[in-house]
């Protein structure tokens, strides 16, 4: 088996454990005849995996050397049409095109977690759900295990689903192993149910944003600021302390 050394710059890890690729894959949220997307296939670990489920598994990778491994060890897969390949970084991948009620399942460099979380939550064609191997850190902050303190992050996840900390994977699970242990999150039951128009999606994230702009100041003080309305919030309550439910509220008011 060829050996390729992991690039730093992608931010790879390769997951080398194929019961926690089996498990992950299990794990999904995959209805009958599911299309999966995948970032980042690597080795195709986990792409093995998803085969044996998934009806179709569309897999973009960025690093030109896996991508011609990738082609070369799935032959069989990309010629029957269950695997579709392509070389391209995820960031500039139209999502147009993909089946409604596609899922994501990804192994994600950890830099962009971040920017998956955006892109795909707020996309267009959005995926029916997302399970996703993030940092073990990042998982606990979005679904709260260990505090009810809320953040951007936190907020706009569930804006959209319901998150959920499945398992962890410790760091020796990856080649190489990084320096923090991961966790698979998914977030299942993704729609826009939560705001009626697009101006009402748009002012939440205006709202958020304000919110959060300064951690020292109390929120009302921060929207105040923004020209953005307060509504019934505390005078002493801060961003962090307010549910889901205060900035939805608040979304639907008018400026």
């Amino acid at each position: 088996m060829t050996f390729i050394k992991a690039k730093q710059s992608l931010g790879q890890n390769f997951l080398m454990h194929a019961r926690i690729a089996e498990r992950i894959a299990k794990t999904a949220p995959l209805p009958s005849g599911a299309v999966v997307l995948e970032i980042g296939p690597g080795t195709g670990m986990l792409t093995r995996e998803l085969l044996k489920i998934a009806k179709k598994v569309i897999a973009v990778e960025a690093d030109g050397e896996l991508f011609e491994k990738l082609r070369a060890d799935f032959a069989g897969e990309i010629a029957s049409g269950q695997l579709e390949l392509h070389h391209a970084d995820i960031r500039a991948f139209d999502l147009a095109p993909l089946p409604r009620g596609y899922a994501l399942v990804a192994n994600i460099p950890y830099y962009l977690t971040g920017e998956i979380f955006r892109m795909f939550l707020e996309a267009e064609n959005q995926p029916s759900s997302m399970t996703l191997l993030v940092q073990k850190e990042v998982a606990e902050r979005i679904v709260g295990n260990r505090s009810k303190k809320e953040s951007i992050l936190s907020l706009s996840v569930k804006a959209y689903g319901t998150p959920k900390l499945e398992f962890t994977v410790p760091r020796g699970a990856f080649t190489p192993a990084p320096k923090v242990d991961s966790a698979v999150l998914t977030i299942r039951e993704i729609s826009r149910r939560n705001f009626a128009t697009r101006a009402v999606e748009e002012r939440f994230f205006a709202l958020l944003h304000a919110g959060f702009a300064h951690k020292r100041k109390f929120v009302r003080k921060n929207l105040a600021e923004a020209g953005l309305p307060a509504g019934d919030i505390p005078e002493k309550a801060r961003a962090e302390d307010l549910p889901l439910v205060v900035w939805l509220a608040l979304a639907q008011e008018e400026k």
